[in-house]
């Protein structure tokens, strides 16, 4: 089976290393152009496009896919491409670029697209993220052959896993890629076969995971203790939750929400310093800090932090600006 594969960071990097790795003839693979980085801001290649060249796969990088769009010259060249590979079947993960009618037409077997949640729950571009903010208790991935909506193709394989206590978006990122990575193959050599069997998205239960923005970061400390803790679990390791003290923001990292005890002090104060962590009163409960870092500086258990930027009780965190 010839196989186009289209993806962009390491969730896909992770399922073109599985799909390699299972002898499947990768003909050509698709990601989003270099973008620039670091403190330099070089152009850095995708981790896709970073495993292709070193396995000597063909790579194209259109800024767009649109025939009479903005990049119609990029979409062209695609074009070309897609059909001189000649592959039987597109396999999708976070690629980043709206697939038109054109593309999903284009294999025999269409695109299958590998999702990060239990669909329909968190179609869009952060399920990840979404998931764990929600408090849900699992998550899985989904193969899906995609059509021209939102997510809304017929699910061909789906696997559950449970969300831990404590787990962050990191954390069950990888969990998810490598699963991806083995349901996509799977999936291939199911479909290789003619053993796969569409099933229809269920109407009840659709949600929508937004993409994060990083204004979203900044913490409320009048809301619940525990849903600020899911935030900052949500929110590592990007963008990570934010709060300010004395006009310096902090990056907040791990934490525990307490349901009681907050007292009577408003939301934001710090009400102990202790080897628990620091005790932040917020609208409901508190919580526990035990890593934090300062703006250039490494993340921090908050006994290291505490050495380099005293805190004591009384003192009040405020919504970064």
């Amino acid at each position: 089976m010839r196989v186009i594969f289209a993806g962009t960071p390491d969730f896909a990097r992770v399922a073109l290393e599985r799909l390699h790795a299972a002898h499947f003839d990768i003909a050509l693979v698709l990601t989003q152009p270099d973008r620039p980085a670091g403190r330099g801001m070089k152009l850095q290649p995708s981790p896709v496009k970073l495993f292709a060249q070193a396995h000597a796969i063909p790579v194209a990088q259109p800024r767009g896919l649109r025939l009479g769009g903005k990049y119609a010259a990029d979409a062209a060249a695609a074009q070309a491409a897609i059909a001189a590979a000649q592959a039987d079947v597109m396999v999708v993960a976070a690629y980043g670029l709206i697939l038109p009618k054109w593309v999903l037409d284009a294999p025999p077997l269409g695109c299958l697209n590998i999702h990060a949640s239990l669909l329909p729950r968190w179609r869009g571009a952060a399920p990840i993220h979404r998931a764990i903010e929600a408090g849900d208790a699992e998550s899985g991935v989904t193969i899906m052959q995609m059509d021209e909506g939102l997510d809304t193709g017929d699910m061909l394989l789906s696997e559950r896993v449970a969300i831990a206590a404590g787990e962050t978006t990191g954390t069950l990122h990888d969990k998810l890629a490598a699963l991806g990575g083995r349901l996509a193959v799977e999936a291939l050599e199911l479909a290789a076969c003619g053993g796969l069997a569409p099933v229809r998205q269920p109407a009840e239960g659709v949600t929508y995971a937004h993409k994060v923005d990083k204004a979203e970061a900044r913490i409320d400390w009048s809301q619940a203790a525990d849903a600020i803790e899911r935030r900052i679990r949500a929110f590592d390791p990007f963008p990570g939750a934010t709060t300010s003290l004395g006009g310096e923001v902090l990056k907040l990292w791990r934490a525990q929400a307490v349901m009681r005890g907050r007292g009577s002090a408003a939301p934001g104060t710090i009400v102990a310093v202790d080897g628990n962590g620091i005790g932040v009163a917020c609208g409901e409960g508190r919580l526990e800090i035990s890593e934090l870092q300062r703006a250039g500086g490494k993340r921090l258990g908050h006994a290291d932090f505490l050495r380099g930027f005293p805190l004591e009780a009384g003192m009040r965190f405020e919504a970064a600006a």
